[in-house]
C-alpha cells in the first residue's frame, strides 16, 4: 500500500508501500516471465484488537496444511472488489465494508504462478466462521511467524509487522542533547520505527550517540535501525540495520539473521532487485517528490514509484517530499 507519514522529530517519516491499488495508500517481481498469472484477491482481516485472521488449508489443496490469508481467484470479468467481497462471504460468511491496498505479491511455484493481490479490512459485519470446514485463528502479527504459510505469504506477514511510517533522523548529531531531544518529540508522537542516520560522526561518538538512541526507543517500544556496519548493529543490540545504496550493491548475502530488521535505500529497479534476492525486509525509494535535500536528483513522481514498486515483492518505503498531506 502507500501511506505517507508526517513529518516529525530529526527528518522525513517514509512512507510504507505494496503495489496495489489505484489511490496511494502502504510494505510488497515483476519480471519478464511468460508463464500467466493466477490472479486471486486475498483479504488481511484485522479485529479489534489487531489481530489478524488465518485460515488453514484442506489438506489435499495446493499447499495443503499451511496457514494462510483467506481470499481466492478472480473469475474472468470479476473486479478485485467484487471478488474479495464474494470469496470472503463464502468462505467466512461476513460482509467486508471496506478495504486498503496493502501489497501485491508475484510468486511463482514449480508449474504454477500467482498475483496475490492483498487488501486491508478493518472492518466487517459479522462474526467469521469456516463455512468450508477450514479452521480459524485470531493472530497477532508478532506471533504470525509461528504458523507455516506458503512462501508467497511471508511478504504479507512483514508489511503487516511494519509500521506504516519511518524516521529518518536528521541533523545535528554533533549536538546529540538537542538531537535527541527531537528523537524524544517524534517518539512520543508516536514513531515506531527510527532509522539512526548520523553521518559524519566518528566510529566512537556515533557508538554512543545510538546507545542513547536505543535506551530511549526501547522506552516506546520503538524499534531502532542503524545506518551503520552490520556487525556494529549487532553488537550494540540493535533492532536491525539500513544499507546505504553502496553498501547493498557489496553484499552477497543477507548481512543479519532473520529476527532482526534489514532495510536498503534504493533509487532504481536493479537496487530493489537485489535487495529482494538478498531476502531483505524492505526498502526505501527515493526520490518520489522534490526534496531539498537533493534538489539535483529527478523526482520519480508517484506513477514512477508505482512502476518500479510494482516488480518487486517487498515492501517499500516512499522517500523524498514526504509529508502528511500525501497521506491519501
Amino acid at each position: 500500500m502507500r501511506n505517507t507519514g508526517p513529518k516529525g522529530g530529526n527528518g522525513d517519516a517514509r512512507a510504507k508501500s505494496g503495489r496495489e491499488g489505484a489511490a496511494p495508500d502502504v510494505s510488497p517481481l515483476r519480471g519478464s516471465r511468460s508463464r500467466a498469472l493466477c490472479e486471486v484477491a486475498v483479504a488481511v482481516i484485522l479485529d479489534t484488537a489487531g489481530r489478524v485472521l488465518l485460515s488453514r488449508r484442506h489438506v489435499n489443496a495446493h499447499q495443503g496444511g499451511l496457514w494462510e490469508f483467506p481470499g481466492g481467484k478472480l473469475e474472468p470479468g470479476e473486479t478485485l472488489d467484487a471478488a474479495l467481497r464474494r470469496e470472503i462471504r463464502e468462505e467466512l460468511g461476513i460482509e467486508v465494508l471496506n478495504h486498503r491496498p496493502l501489497i501485491t505479491i508475484d510468486h511463482h511455484y514449480p508449474g504454477r504462478s500467482v498475483r496475490l493481490r492483498v487488501r486491508q479490512v478493518a472492518t466487517f459485519r459479522g462474526v467469521p466462521e469456516g463455512r468450508e470446514g477450514q479452521p480459524l485463528a485470531w493472530v497477532a502479527p508478532a506471533a504470525l511467524a509461528g504458523y507455516p504459510m506458503p512462501a508467497a505469504d511471508r511478504p504479507i506477514v512483514t508489511a503487516l509487522r511494519l509500521p506504516a511510517h519511518c524516521l529518518v533522523t536528521g541533523p545535528d548529531p554533533r549536538d546529540p542533547e538537542t538531537f535527541l531531544a527531537r528523537l524524544d518529540q517524534a517518539l512520543a508522537d508516536g514513531i515506531r520505527l527510527v532509522q539512526l542516520r548520523a553521518p559524519g560522526l566518528s566510529e566512537e561518538a556515533f557508538r554512543q550517540l545510538a546507545t542513547r538512541a536505543l535506551e530511549r526507543c526501547r522506552r516506546h517500544a520503538a524499534r531502532c535501525l542503524l545506518n551503520a556496519d552490520p556487525v556494529l548493529a549487532e553488537r550494540l543490540g540493535a533492532d536491525g540495520v539500513h544499507l546505504s545504496s553502496r553498501r547493498l550493491l557489496t553484499l552477497e548475502r543477507r548481512p543479519l539473521a532473520r529476527g532482526l530488521w534489514v532495510g536498503a535505500s534504493c533509487h532504481d529497479l536493479p537496487q530493489l532487485r537485489r535487495a529482494e534476492s538478498l531476502g531483505l525486509d524492505f526498502a526505501f525509494l527515493s526520490p518520489v517528490l522534490p526534496t531539498a535535500s537533493h534538489p539535483e536528483a529527478p523526482p520519480l513522481g508517484w506513477e514512477g514509484f508505482r512502476a518500479l514498486v510494482d516488480r518487486v515483492a517487498l515492501p517499500v518505503y516512499a522517500l523524498g517530499g514526504m509529508t502528511p498531506g500525501t497521506v491519501s
